[in-house]
C-alpha cells in the first residue's frame, strides 16, 4: 500500500467515524433537524480536510523529496569541502613542523657553504700573496741586477776616465814617441 492509499483511507475512516458519532450524538439529543445540520457541518468539514490532505499528500512529498535531495546534495558538498579544508590544514600543519626542520637545514648548508667559501678566499689570498711575493723577488732581483750592471758601467767608465786622466797627464811626447817606437818594432818582430 502506498502512501496515497494509506491516506486516503485514514480520511475514510475518520470521515466514517465522524458520520457515526454524528448520528449517535443526533439520536441521543432528540433533535434530529438541528442535529442533522451539525451532522452535515462534520461530514462537510471531514470532505474539505480530505481534499486538504489529499491535495498536500499529492503535491508536498515530491517538494519535500526534492529539497531533501538539495539539502543532502549539499551536506555532501559541504562534507567534501570540509574533507578537503581538512586535508589542507594537515598539509599546511605539516610543512609548518617541517619549516624549523627546513630551516636549521638551510641554515647549516649556509654555514658550510660560507665556510668553504671563506677556506677558498683564504687560499685564494694566499696563492695572492705568495704570486705577489715572487714577483716582488724577482723585480727586486732584476733590478738589483740592473743597478750591478749600471754600477759596474759606471765604475768602467770613472776607470777609463781616470785612466785617461792619468795618461794624459803622464803621456809626454816624448813618452808617446817611446810608445809609438816600441809598438812598431814588436810589429817588426812578429812572424806575421
Amino acid at each position: 500500500m502506498n502512501l496515497r492509499q494509506r491516506i486516503f483511507s485514514s480520511l475514510f475512516v475518520c470521515g466514517a467515524s465522524l458520520f457515526l458519532a454524528g448520528t449517535a450524538f443526533a439520536a441521543e439529543e432528540g433533535g434530529a433537524a438541528a442535529d442533522l445540520t451539525e451532522i452535515f457541518k462534520w461530514i462537510n468539514f471531514a470532505i474539505v480536510a480530505g481534499i486538504l490532505i489529499w491535495v498536500f499528500a499529492k503535491i508536498l512529498p515530491p517538494k519535500f523529496r526534492a529539497n531533501a535531495e538539495k539539502i543532502s546534495s549539499a551536506i555532501t558538498k559541504a562534507s567534501a569541502a570540509k574533507a578537503e579544508a581538512d586535508r589542507q590544514l594537515r598539509d599546511a600543519e605539516q610543512r609548518l613542523a617541517r619549516l624549523e626542520e627546513e630551516v636549521r637545514a638551510l641554515r647549516g648548508e649556509a654555514e658550510k657553504e660560507s665556510a668553504a667559501e671563506a677556506e677558498r678566499i683564504r687560499v685564494l689570498a694566499a696563492s695572492d700573496v705568495e704570486k705577489v711575493g715572487l714577483a716582488a723577488k724577482t723585480e727586486i732581483e732584476a733590478a738589483e741586477r740592473a743597478a750591478r750592471i749600471e754600477l759596474k758601467a759606471l765604475a768602467a767608465k770613472l776607470a777609463v776616465d781616470g785612466a785617461e786622466s792619468l795618461v794624459a797627464k803622464q803621456l809626454t811626447p816624448q813618452t808617446q814617441d817611446a810608445l809609438i817606437a816600441g809598438f812598431v818594432k814588436s810589429l817588426q818582430e812578429s812572424p806575421n
